[in-house]
């Protein structure tokens, strides 16, 4: 009989060390499987991040490419929407700095009915993106942020360098200003 609970009792304690050490086997298994899935995550981040970067790089060439040979009339009317694709308005005009040369502002019309009751905003050329599909510009804003943005009307455009200097220091606060390059 002492026999059989030597038996039985090294039997349990087998199993339960076998057990524990399975259950070991376990844990360490579930702790490379978490290592791999970060290692798959970090992967999938930096591609991530190589496409956005590349995407980023083809659109700023495309723009290069669109500024460089697009007559006047051609942009202007050019509608202007959101990255998700909301219409902000079309552009009426461009703002040219006549000692470089350079378009300094696209002038974006937003809100009225029918061209009636528009306000004009004048948005930093380089804040512009020329979508892949060459249908419309992009700019990353939203339209309650837009509708807050100093503007003017089509009656009172900015008549001197004083008063689109001032323009300039208003539009300093909004995020269009400083583009992602």
């Amino acid at each position: 009989m002492k026999t059989f609970i030597y038996i039985v009792a090294v039997s349990f304690l087998s199993a339960a060390f076998a057990g524990s050490a399975f259950a070991g086997d376990v844990q360490e298994k579930q702790q490379q499987v978490q290592e791999k899935q970060q290692e798959v995550k970090e992967q999938q981040n930096e591609l991530n991040q190589a496409r956005q970067k590349e995407s980023v790089e083809r659109t700023q060439e495309s723009n290069k490419s669109m500024q460089q040979v697009s007559r006047a009339s051609k942009i202007i009317g050019t509608k202007v929407k959101n990255p998700n694709e909301e219409n902000l308005g079309d552009i009426k005009d461009l703002v040219i700095d006549p000692e470089s040369g350079q378009v300094v502002y696209g002038v974006v019309a937003f809100g009225g009915v029918l061209g009636v009751g528009d306000k004009l905003f004048a948005i930093p050329w380089d804040a512009l993106r020329w979508n892949r599909d060459k249908k419309y510009y992009v700019l990353d804003l939203d339209k309650d942020t837009l509708k807050k943005a100093p503007g003017f009307d089509k009656k009172h455009w900015p008549d001197t360098s004083n008063k689109w200097e001032r323009l300039h220091e208003e539009l300093n606060q909004f995020p269009f200003y400083h583009p992602k390059g």
